[in-house]
Formats: structure tokens, C-alpha cells, sequence
């Protein structure tokens, strides 16, 4: 079967924070998708006991077509994609994937290859040089393949999760943050 994971159609449809009415997001996931704060303090603060990261995958690929519009990239260039799962007691609560493109690596960005199961929100938060873009927000349903990679597959007992990205800018250098809520955090408001 061919992989569709990089087609439009596939991909979630991003709206921005500010363009939203605050009534269309789900209640229980507004705080955790409108705050600008460090979602990895965040969650460590919500977490009662051992926070984790999970490396899922890292790989240099193409990004989605969102995902180089966002970076103002050409689709085809590769960029290096990091896929984790924040956990709280082993409980996944966060998907997240980063997409750094070729030129960020190069132009002094290169130590995010490195992170291993380090948290990447850590070390964006404690760079004076970084600066945020709007926080756009997403519903992905379970017919996208994003959700697949998020849940797992074969996972689809929820109608929906929710996500939210940016594009930082650190040392000057551009790459996209994204994450999405998983069910185990349904109800959970940030600390």
C-alpha cells in the first residue's frame, strides 16, 4: 500500500489561535492548546510522578506540505523529523513532532539531533534568542493518518484529538513544533 502520510488531503487542517472563536475548541483541551507557556514544564508540573520522552522515530524525510508551507520551504527538501511521546508514569499524554529543516541543522541547530529522549521544549524555553510564532490549532479525525501515528495504529476509539504548533525561531533559525493532547489527558488542566 502506498504511504499517503505526506499528502494534503491527509494532513490536518491548521487554523490560527487568533482567527478562532475560544467556543470552537473542546473545553477540555483549551488551556493546554491556547498557552504559549513550555508544554514540557507544563506537563511536568500536571505529572505526579516520572515524566518521559519516547523517541519514536527520527529520520531526515520530507515534511508534510502544512509542515514546509509553515517554514516557508520547498516540499520536497528534506528537513529531519523527530516523532515522541510525552508520558507521565509511562502513560502517553503528548505526541509531538518536530520538523527542522536542512538549513536550520546547518546554520547552527545541529545539537537538535542530539537530543535523544531529552525534552526538545527545555532547551527552546531556555534560549534567549527564541521567539514564537501564533499558535495554530488542529482536529485531526481518525480518518488521518496523523492520528494513526499519534495513537498508534489500530487505535480509534476516539472520535478526534486536538493539536496546536508553532514556528520557533532560535539563533535566527526556523523549525515547527507540534503536539497533540491524547485521551489519557482528557480533563487535566495545566498547572
Amino acid at each position: 500500500m502506498k504511504d499517503e502520510f505526506g499528502k494534503h488531503a491527509m494532513e490536518p487542517v491548521w487554523r490560527g489561535s487568533y482567527r478562532l472563536n475560544r467556543a470552537q475548541l473542546p473545553e477540555q483541551w483549551r488551556a493546554w492548546l491556547l498557552d504559549r507557556s513550555s508544554l514540557t514544564r507544563r506537563l511536568q508540573q500536571a505529572c505526579s510522578g516520572t515524566f518521559s520522552v519516547e523517541v519514536i522515530a527520527q529520520r531526515m524525510e520530507p515534511p508534510m506540505l502544512s509542515e514546509a508551507r509553515a517554514l516557508g520551504r520547498p516540499p520536497q527538501e528534506l528537513a529531519l523529523v523527530r516523532q515522541v511521546r510525552l508520558r507521565c508514569d509511562g502513560e502517553p499524554w503528548v505526541f509531538a513532532r518536530t520538523v527542522i529543516p536542512l538549513p536550520s541543522l546547518r546554520r547552527g541547530l545541529r545539537q537538535l539531533a542530539l537530543l535523544g529522549s531529552k525534552p526538545l521544549g527545555a532547551l527552546l524555553f531556555a534560549d534567549p534568542t527564541m521567539r514564537r510564532s501564533e499558535v495554530e490549532v488542529a482536529r485531526v479525525g481518525q480518518e488521518k493518518r496523523l492520528y494513526r501515528h499519534a495513537l498508534g495504529e489500530g487505535t480509534t476509539r476516539h472520535p478526534e484529538i486536538w493539536g496546536r504548533r508553532s514556528v520557533f525561531t532560535l539563533r535566527g533559525q526556523p523549525l515547527l513544533v507540534s503536539e497533540f493532547f491524547l485521551p489519557p489527558m482528557e480533563g487535566r488542566q495545566p498547572c
